[in-house]
């Protein structure tokens, strides 16, 4: 029963805290992402229940049982890359790879991440440039996250390490370039925010892939920015998934 009154007395700040305190004492190294990193990076700020918290895959155990502690459900919802922890109707999201499994949370995020003081705790922001790799990856039918890229671009283009984003993404090269010409069409006023080198590196790469030879296995890339909208493609028309 005192749980119970516990989780309904919370307020979103109360919620937050107490998360928090959880977290810093977990001694698991962790930083924040979600609707906080990108208030950072993008000057836009919204209403949430729920905290993003990224770490790496041996220390998200660290981190449920810290939160279980101060009385959180958990649970790990996704075993490739998603644990989560609820308190009445506030979670938190652990995050250690993205759906696609293609943005491995590494030391690397750590190393980059920028220093933020959250309501009274010293923790470490998701890098600006490791946000845009994973946002550039949700494209699916109820969410598509490509205005938060562009919003970030116009704050942060002149200081980001495009080098290290491009590295990054190298597999996924054009899924970068796709990002970069829709900023280039927002954004018409601000395109110099994309370094001209960049620009021109990937015009090269498409210039040179039309004189290659097409693909011998009939695949279907679709999957990897929408686990729903690719369906018929590999279920109707013959596609295999990469």
């Amino acid at each position: 029963m005192a749980t119970q009154t516990r989780k309904k007395a919370l307020s979103p700040e109360d919620f937050y805290r107490t998360a928090l305190d959880a977290l810093t004492g977990s001694s698991a190294p962790f930083l924040v992402g979600g609707a906080y990193a990108l208030r950072t990076y993008s000057g836009i700020q919204r209403e949430t229940k729920d905290l993003d918290v990224f770490c790496k895959a041996g220390d998200y155990p660290r981190l449920l049982a810290a939160l279980a502690a101060e009385g959180f459900e958990t649970e790990l919802t996704n075993p490739n890359w998603l644990a989560k922890a609820r308190l009445g109707e506030y979670y938190v999201d652990i995050i250690f790879n993205s759906a696609n499994r293609l943005c491995l949370v590494d030391d690397t995020w750590f190393e980059q991440a920028r220093d933020c003081d959250l309501l009274n705790h010293q923790v470490k922001l998701v890098p600006a440039e490791e946000m845009i790799w994973s946002k550039s990856m949700v494209q699916d039918r109820f969410r598509f996250d490509g205005a938060d890229v562009a919003h970030i671009i116009r704050q942060e283009g002149e200081t980001l390490d495009w080098r290290r984003l491009l590295n990054r993404m190298e597999a996924l090269w054009e899924v970068l370039f796709e990002q970069i010409m829709l900023f280039r069409f927002v954004y018409p006023a601000d395109r110099e925010k994309v370094p001209r080198w960049l620009v021109q590196e990937l015009l090269n790469r498409v210039t040179l892939e039309l004189d290659l030879p097409r693909s011998h296995d009939r695949v279907c890339r679709g999957r990897i920015l929408s686990r729903s909208q690719y369906e018929t493609d590999y279920e109707e028309w013959g596609y295999k998934p990469t």
